[in-house]
């Protein structure tokens, strides 16, 4: 795929949503982050009728890390995991607390070190929450550069490094979330709506296939 071709899927995707946001529920960098371990192997929509229950009562490191792994497993029980996450979550709570003065760190390399914060976690929270150019690659963005052509990898580091190189850069800002949304909603895994798909035209996929 041509450089012109990047520039004008990302222009279209820009032009259906100017402001792309994140689907998961937060108002602070720290509910994001709590968020975001919570939502491994798991849809947005559970984490956030579970966050919507957990937020109200404890949504500050303190407040979480009182609860202890029991009190908050009760309000994130929905959620697959729980029981691992729990523990995860209570001791990301403790060592924001005891390292960072209760603030989520803004660097990888510190929100890596913290339990259940892998590289894509640490980037959706660089990006979302601290508007850093980072890349988060999940199953829907793997899947959508190397289907559509965008930026072929065999892994989801290599992916990622090649969104970054080549997704123009007035768009990069927000192409995590463009790209998360179409795999999400249109180019799906089983059967992709390319009927439906604004970049069909643009789209190096061999096997297109209508809505009917």
């Amino acid at each position: 795929m041509n450089a012109a071709k990047r520039l004008e899927i990302f222009r279209r995707l820009h032009e259906d949503n100017p402001e792309p946001k994140t689907e998961l529920a937060y108002t602070t960098p720290f509910e994001l982050l709590i968020a975001v371990i919570l939502s491994a192997q798991a849809t947005d929509v559970g984490v956030n009728k579970a966050t919507a229950r957990l937020y109200p009562v404890a949504n500050t490191p303190e407040a979480i890390y009182a609860l202890g792994v029991d009190g908050l497993s009760e309000y994130i029980k929905t959620i697959g995991l729980y029981n691992s996450k729990a523990k995860n979550v209570i001791e990301t709570c403790r060592l924001l607390i005891e390292l960072h003065g209760s603030e989520v760190p803004q660097t990888r390399e510190a929100l890596e070190a913290l339990p259940g914060v892998g590289r894509k976690t640490a980037n959706v929270v660089l990006n979302t929450a601290f508007r850093q150019p980072t890349m988060a690659v999940d199953t829907h963005i793997f899947r959508v550069s190397n289907r559509t052509g965008l930026a072929p990898g065999k892994n989801v580091l290599e992916v990622e490094r090649q969104l970054l190189k080549f997704v123009p850069k007035q768009y990069l800002l927000d192409s995590h979330h463009w790209l998360i949304l179409l795999g999400r909603y249109v180019c799906q895994a089983r059967r992709p709506r390319c009927g439906s798909c604004r970049i069909e035209d643009l789209c190096d996929y061999k096997h297109k296939t209508s809505d009917d």
